[in-house]
């Protein structure tokens, strides 16, 4: 014999309530407790509603929704109502929360005194509790759809609509926002100009509610559209304006089955209602309208496609989870250099508020700009930094500083050229999972010195190696410092999937903020929440740069000996003997040339030539590097026609499809690159 058997040899039926849906499921004898006709079923919670007393659905629901809160039994006495309005029983009902719904029994009780008589006795209670929970409920509502949801499922006590429509003001026009309890059946009503003759538009041009106590009323004083209103059955409509700061922002309708008088106890509750309504409504739309800034933010300041790099993956996260409109100063870019390499900067902007986000649009744009002139990472953070010095004097005392990475990334060779403006160093994950943060050179932040140097740290990364960059809401968040941060993010990196850079950083970014996080918290006694940006990089094993041959020759050309610069040119012939154009190297070796010779004559040191090819044939690429121990940059210079000298940077600029001079620890290297597909492309 089943339990439900059981319960209803004693007179107890089954019952559900779902507070997500609003659905409530009911036994054939709960159904028959509750004097709902057809037995068993599923259904909304307005029809449990109009099956009991106004005061006691709202103090029901009440202890249904402390049940759902605190995982507790909830237990009420109800009075069921005829459709007369007398009490026909009372019952005991009884829920506790059991996987993801509230549970329990119905079973009827008998009370000392009569329970024939009208249930009105107690209205100005009913409606005190009504009202206070239509405005908890109302409060909590953070959508118009969550408004809307709430407005549906009140409980007035007494009488209550079984359909409803909110209509909004827009312009000179009135629209439906949302509706229940009935389907549009002409889509005229959906959209119509303020002037029509329909009750809604009446109260949207006033002010003023209008309350239409039958259909025949309806008719007499709106014979436009009734034949509109006709199809949908109801006998008794109040149509209240909504309200918010002074100004009428729509109008709420109610509609009654049932005739409704219209009481001044009733004309109350409604009006009340509507206020509530319509600030609801107007707070929702003001947090509707922050979410779409915020997401347009987000979209206008981030990279618009997924970030690329040639023979790596790379995946990035950004986190708005430093509060107010969920945007901050951390952003993170991926930029195609003109010299073929790509950069992959990341930076955080002092502060968490809408001017940090603008300063931070404002630096990615300058930054992209120096990065597209062909400068090198250290000139550009320099530029970035005078510019940002110079909005600081424009824009007076709010002064703000930016933390900024910037790494330079050869794909063919895995090199990393690295430079930090007070920004948290990177991570690299090494092969066998060894997770490590490497130090490099740092200057001072952006902004805080218009001309700063900031010095270059050249590394590697192998085949399978991961490199992580992140702000510090990535460290720090969670009541952490530098030290106990890294080692918790070191410690999820080591532990993720490197196979998967995008499971990886989530797994990242929930070791970080995740419900996890909040178990073992840092040694500040603050829980300090930060905007989070982070970009993982992994250089694929299998991938085609990890298959690349490569060629290559070094040589040092003394002081005391400058005709080594011939067996400089002989052995740069020699690696490209089978280059496909003759014309690329001669010219490689005129730059070669060149640059050795200004070592040799403007330098009191030797010059160290350093010259790779990469790539398969028909797409290689020549990288010739000279260097030199002199601190001293070289400058281009105007030579006259007759001059001997001076012309090496013009050859470099005319000649080379990419070069540089970048300062290195102990002195400089001047560098320029031909690309083998460039001179195929020309024939």
């Amino acid at each position: 014999m089943h339990s439900e058997d059981v319960l209803a040899a004693v007179g107890s039926g089954l019952w559900q309530w779902d507070e997500g849906t609003g659905n409530v499921t009911v036994d054939g004898c709960a159904a028959r407790l509750l004097g709902l006709p057809g037995g068993a079923a599923t259904l909304r919670s307005n029809a449990v509603r109009a099956c009991l007393h106004a005061a006691d659905y709202v103090s029901l629901s009440a202890a249904i929704s402390l049940a759902a809160a605190e995982g507790t039994v909830a237990e009420s006495l109800v009075r069921v109502v005829g459709e007369d309005g007398k009490v026909v029983r009372t019952l005991r009902a009884q829920v506790a929360p059991r996987g993801g719904v509230l549970s329990g029994t119905l079973h009827e009780v008998h009370t000392s005194g009569p329970q024939s008589g009208p249930a009105t006795g107690d209205w100005p209670r009913a409606r005190e509790a009504f009202l206070l929970d239509a405005g908890r409920a109302l409060a909590e509502a953070d959508s118009t759809a969550e408004v809307l949801r709430v407005a549906a499922s009140l409980s007035m006590p007494g009488f209550s609509p079984d359909g409803l429509a909110v209509f909004g003001v827009e312009g000179d026009r009135l629209t439906v926002i949302g509706h229940h309890g009935q389907e549009v059946a002409d889509v005229s009503l959906w959209d119509m100009p303020l002037a029509t003759d329909y009750p809604a538009a009446q109260v949207a041009r006033t002010g003023r509610a209008v309350y239409v106590g039958s259909p025949e009323e309806y008719a007499e004083r709106f014979p436009t559209t009734w034949p509109l209103v006709e199809p949908y059955g109801r006998v008794s409509w109040a149509y209240l304006p909504l309200v918010a700061a002074g100004t009428t922002i729509g109008a709420w309708m109610a509609g009654f089955r049932e005739p409704v008088a219209f009481t001044p106890d009733e004309r109350s509750v409604l009006t009340t209602v509507a206020r509530m309504l319509g600030q609801a409504l107007s707070r929702a739309g003001l947090q509707e309208s922050e979410r779409e800034l915020t997401a347009g933010l987000q979209r206008t300041m981030l990279p618009a496609r997924k970030p690329g790099v040639f023979g790596m993956a790379v995946a990035a996260r950004y986190v708005p989870t430093g509060g107010g409109l969920q945007v901050g100063g951390d952003w993170y870019d991926v930029i195609s250099l003109p010299s073929g390499r790509t950069a992959i900067v990341i930076g955080d902007v002092q502060g968490h508020d809408v001017r940090a986000a603008g300063l931070m649009g404002q630096l990615r744009v300058a930054l992209r700009a120096y990065a597209a002139e062909g400068h090198g990472p250290d000139a550009v953070l320099s530029r970035t930094s005078r510019y940002l010095a110079g909005l600081a004097d424009e824009q007076g005392a709010d002064v703000r500083f930016a933390t900024c990475l910037y790494v330079e990334i050869d794909p063919l060779t895995g090199t990393l050229d690295v430079v930090r403006a007070g920004h948290p160093e990177p991570a690299i994950r090494l092969g066998d999972g060894t997770t490590i943060v490497r130090r490099t050179a740092v200057g001072l932040p952006l902004g805080i010195e218009p001309d700063c140097d900031y010095p270059t740290t050249r590394m590697m990364l192998e085949p399978g190696e991961v490199l992580a960059l992140c702000t510090d809401g990535m460290i720090e968040t969670g009541g952490h410092d530098l030290e106990s941060g890294w080692t918790r993010l070191t410690r999820a990196l080591a532990a993720g999937p490197a196979d998967d850079l995008e499971a990886l950083a989530d797994a990242l970014v929930q070791a970080v903020v995740g419900p996890g996080s909040h178990q073992t918290t840092g040694p500040l006694a603050d829980r300090r929440e930060d905007d989070i940006a982070l970009v993982l990089l992994r250089r694929d094993p299998d991938g085609p740069t990890c298959a690349v041959p490569v060629r290559r020759t070094m040589l040092t050309v003394s002081q005391a000996d400058p005709g080594q610069i011939r067996s400089c040119r002989e052995d740069l012939r020699a690696l490209l003997h089978d280059w496909t154009s003759p014309e690329q190297v001669e010219t490689s070796v005129l730059l070669v040339s060149e640059a050795v010779t200004n070592v040799l004559v403007h330098t009191d040191g030797d010059a160290s030539v350093m010259a790779q090819v990469t790539g398969m044939p028909g797409t290689r690429r020549l990288h010739v590097d000279v260097g030199d121990g002199s601190d001293d940059m070289p400058h281009r210079r105007s030579p006259g026609e007759l001059a001997s000298s001076g012309r090496g940077l013009l050859l470099m600029e005319e000649l080379a499809d990419a070069w540089g001079v970048d300062p290195r620890g102990d002195g400089k290297s001047t560098w320029f690159e031909l690309y083998e597909s460039t001179a195929t492309s020309l024939l």
